[in-house]
């Protein structure tokens, strides 16, 4: 082949490969492009993937739905000490009405289980202490008036200066005697109940509650200081918890508690603990108090489970958080609990520990000082999964 024709075909094939990779290079760019009209690949995707589900909710359905808030604090199981607890009546919850003096009981007024206020007349006992009483009251009530009329003669003798005032300054003193004695005379009735017609000693009742026990019957005689009825007051009662020695010296007066009653989990705080050791059970009590409304549920006698987490416990700070188990629900597989917003409530994925009485850990997912729905929290549940299936 001659030099000028293998000339011609080497640039014949380097101008048809020139125009190849050209074409090429055309083709990706139209087909990596996206037309200029349509939207970026991904874009939808990402603004929904930032949506967080959200369940609006205002404080008065809150309270309606009966959705319990609790605030996250630190500490995990190990923290909370778990207690067997009682419900007793407070000290000025319940009162003993006995019987102030010897006598048979003539009336009954009321029967177990009857609401009575305070001061009202419970029963009635015909005593001779009764007729005494009422006897030295007139008495008194007679020489106090003697007196009153004694003291006016010296009084007007005096004015008109017949007598001396040795004399009115006498009547004087014997005056003031006599009211005392009709003073002393009326405290003692009052004291023993003694009725308007003198004839009865009346049972009242300090405080305003409930009949709880009637261990009397019509004609029975009793003898002072007999218990006739028990009456309690189921607004006032507090919570006694049973602490083990090695325990007692880790809780303080402030910490907080947690309770189990019928109504679900309820907060509270350590009132009081005892200095010492009871002698038969080995145990110092620590008295708890409900720092929301009381559960209808409680009643004096009632056993109880209680958590209580002292303050500065084994627990490293941040470590896990323990909430009540209903606070924990599962969402699409998932465990969560329900974040409390500015206006609602929004699922919040979270990783779980252990569980134990009632409680579960929070390893991961939330934090300390956030409120998060405790009891009813399965509603908040529901009511989401409501949206998104109507969605």
């Amino acid at each position: 082949m001659s030099t000028i024709n293998r000339k011609t075909l080497l640039a014949a094939v380097a101008v048809a490969s020139l125009l190849a990779a050209g074409a090429g290079a055309l083709a990706g760019r139209t087909l990596a492009s996206p037309p200029a009209d349509a939207a970026p690949s991904g874009a939808g995707e990402g603004d929904h993937a930032n949506d967080r589900p959200h369940l609006a909710m205002t404080p008065e359905r809150i309270a309606a739905d009966g959705v319990q808030l609790v605030t996250l604090a630190e500490g995990g199981l190990d923290a909370a000490i778990p207690v067997q607890a009682t419900v007793v009546a407070a000290p000025d919850g319940a009162a003993v009405l006995a019987a102030r003096a010897d006598g048979a009981v003539v009336r009954i007024r009321k029967r177990l289980g009857d609401s009575v206020a305070a001061g009202e007349a419970v029963a009635a006992i015909e005593s001779r202490d009764a007729a005494a009483i009422s006897a030295e009251r007139s008495a008194a009530a007679a020489r106090a008036a003697a007196a009153r009329q004694a003291l006016a003669r010296e009084q007007a003798l005096f004015t008109a200066r017949v007598s001396a005032r040795q004399d009115l300054e006498a009547a004087q003193a014997q005056a003031a005697i006599a009211e005392a004695e009709l003073r002393r005379a009326g405290r003692t009735g009052a004291a023993a109940g003694l009725s308007g017609d003198g004839r009865t000693l009346v049972v009242t009742s300090p405080i305003a509650g409930r009949i709880t026990s009637a261990d009397t019957s019509l004609g029975a005689y009793v003898t002072a200081g007999t218990e006739l009825f028990r009456v309690a007051d189921p607004g006032r009662v507090e919570i006694q918890a049973a602490l083990p020695a090695a325990d007692a010296r880790r809780v303080r007066p402030g910490d907080a508690a947690t309770v189990e009653t019928l109504d679900g989990p309820a907060s509270a705080v350590v009132r009081s603990v005892t200095p010492a050791l009871d002698a038969e059970s080995r145990t110092a009590t620590a008295v708890l108090v409900l720092t929301g409304p009381t559960a209808a549920t409680l009643a004096p006698g009632q056993a109880l489970a209680a958590r209580i987490t002292p303050r500065g416990g084994p627990a490293r700070p941040g470590d896990r958080i323990a909430v009540p188990d209903e606070a924990v629900q599962s969402l699409n597989g998932a465990d969560v609990v329900f974040v409390r917003t500015r206006d609602g409530f929004e699922p919040r994925p979270v990783r779980i520990g252990r569980r134990g009485g009632g409680q579960v850990e929070i390893v991961s997912g939330a934090s300390a000082g956030e409120v998060v729905a405790g009891k009813g929290a399965f509603l908040l549940k529901a009511e989401l999964g409501k949206g998104e299936a109507e969605h």
